[in-house]
């Protein structure tokens, strides 16, 4: 791994809401994808309406965080448990990154965790229990029915790329956000 960049983008929450959010859609495809790699707490459905939560907030400040790989690790062609191994290890940098995230919340905000939750080693909601840590876990921005890929290219200025045939794409990028100043 090369570097970690940090993006911000301080955005109006109605004209983000207008221009990226499609509930229905996306909650389709993070219901799709947990029916294929198990259900998480921090995707639809829930007991609470997300527009009313979009509408709650002002500001939006979005939070991406670019993973850029070596040519050396571009290079390499990966076998599919290797390739599985190493996003994995990605995927738990999240937590960390979430850091940054965390320690912007106040009582007139609200984090939104960079793609699903993965603070448990198997999500409590497969197994029909209560959330273990409610007070960590967050929603993300496609949970929330927001365009991510759309968001990155329009915002910062780059495609999200995804790993195939056993090779690293040249970047991860991983998008959060902080709601913020609540209404």
């Amino acid at each position: 791994m090369s570097e970690i960049k940090k993006l911000t983008a301080d955005v109006d929450v109605e004209e983000y809401y207008n221009n990226y959010v499609d509930f229905e859609k996306f909650s389709k495809l993070c219901i799709e994808e947990q029916e294929t790699l198990g259900y998480n707490w921090s995707y639809p459905p829930f007991d609470f309406d997300v527009d009313e939560l979009w509408k709650s907030y002002n500001k939006l400040k979005i939070i991406a965080f670019k993973i850029e790989f070596s040519p050396e690790e571009l290079e390499h062609t990966f076998s599919d448990e290797e390739l599985e191994f190493v996003l994995k290890r990605f995927e738990r940098i999240k937590g960390r990154l979430m850091n940054d995230i965390y320690v912007l919340e106040n009582e007139d905000s609200r984090g939104l965790f960079l793609g699903k939750c993965n603070l448990c080693m198997r999500c409590t909601r497969e197994f029909g229990m209560m959330c273990k840590m409610p007070f960590k876990m967050r929603y993300p921005l496609e949970a929330l029915g927001a365009d991510v890929d759309r968001t990155v290219e329009d915002i910062f200025g780059f495609k999200v790329l995804y790993a195939h045939d056993g090779k690293l794409p040249e970047h991860l990028v991983f998008v959060g956000g902080l709601l913020y100043d609540k209404k």
